[in-house]
Parts: C-alpha cells; sequence; structure tokens
C-alpha cells in the first residue's frame, strides 16, 4: 500500500475547512491545539488540548485535527530534537551530549539506589530544557496559526454568505 503525502494533506484540508463555527472559535481552536502539539509533553496533548478547549469555548475538533498532523510519529524526532536545540541555547549544558555518555557511564558503575538519583537529576534537567525548548516553540507556532487560519475562516465564511445570498 503507499502513502500519498497530498492526497493525506488533502484529506486534513477538507476536514478543517468543512467544520462548523465561528471564525474566531476555529482559529483558536488550530492555535491551541497546534501550540499545544509542538510541545514535548506527548502523554499529555490530548488531555490538554480538550481540557483548555473546552475551558475557553473553542473548536476541540479544529486543535485536536492539527494537533494530529503537527504531532505524530513521522514529526516526533524532528519536534524532540528542536525543542532540546532550543532549550539547550537558553540552559546550556544541562542536557548536551557529553553529560548523558558521562551519565550513561555512571550508571553503569552505580547501585540501584545511586543510579536512581542520578537520574533524577537528569530528568529535571531534561524536563527544563526541552519544556523550554517546546513553549519558546509553542508562542510563536500559535500566533502564526491563529492569524492565518483565522483569516482563512473569515474569508470562507463570506464566500459562505455570498453563495447563500446568491440562490
Amino acid at each position: 500500500m503507499k502513502w500519498d503525502l497530498r492526497r493525506t494533506a488533502r484529506y486534513y484540508f477538507l476536514r478543517l475547512k468543512r467544520l462548523q463555527g465561528s471564525p474566531y472559535s476555529l482559529a483558536m481552536g488550530l492555535a491551541l491545539g497546534s501550540s499545544i502539539a509542538i510541545t514535548p509533553t506527548l502523554p499529555l496533548h490530548t488531555v490538554m488540548i480538550v481540557s483548555s478547549t473546552l475551558l475557553l469555548r473553542v473548536n476541540t475538533i479544529a486543535a485536536l485535527l492539527i494537533a494530529t498532523v503537527i504531532s505524530n510519529p513521522l514529526t516526533f524526532i524532528p519536534q524532540y530534537w528542536l525543542a532540546w536545540r532550543i532549550g539547550d541555547f537558553f540552559f546550556p549544558d544541562r542536557l548536551s551530549w557529553l553529560r548523558l555518555k558521562t551519565v550513561l557511564t555512571t550508571l553503569m558503575d552505580q547501585g540501584i539506589i545511586d543510579s536512581l538519583h542520578t537520574l533524577s537529576k537528569l530528568s529535571m534537567d531534561a524536563m527544563l530544557v526541552l519544556l523550554t525548548g517546546g513553549m519558546i516553540l509553542a508562542i510563536p507556532l500559535g500566533l502564526l496559526t491563529y492569524f492565518v487560519s483565522y483569516d482563512f475562516f473569515y474569508k470562507l465564511r463570506q464566500k459562505r454568505q455570498q453563495k447563500h445570498l446568491l440562490n
């Protein structure tokens, strides 16, 4: 079975185009979904998207659709790498390759309790670096998504209203 990227992109575009709601609700749902999907909080994406869209009363389906497009098995590695590089810029040497190698070497020589202590220090630094990088990615992506999609949905609504007036 051959995967056709153009066909898949068209499918998601048509799904977004057919969504019902105000341009604000749809655009804000897409902005929230894209912002959350780009962060390295993978197991919590759906919970965070549903709760934030319900809390803000914006389109949940739009948010989940865009999150599927942005955060999927094909994009995990580039997303996490980019979040790591950006986070490492703001917190240098907290999660460098040299530190990871040193920790792995140390773990081989330590007992269970010491290993857990070493891993807990590393995991806190990893969370700090990855979440910082993810949040820095999320803000401009969310803003860009909102403005582009608001314009798209506003024009689409105008076109539908004009078509309705002509009938």
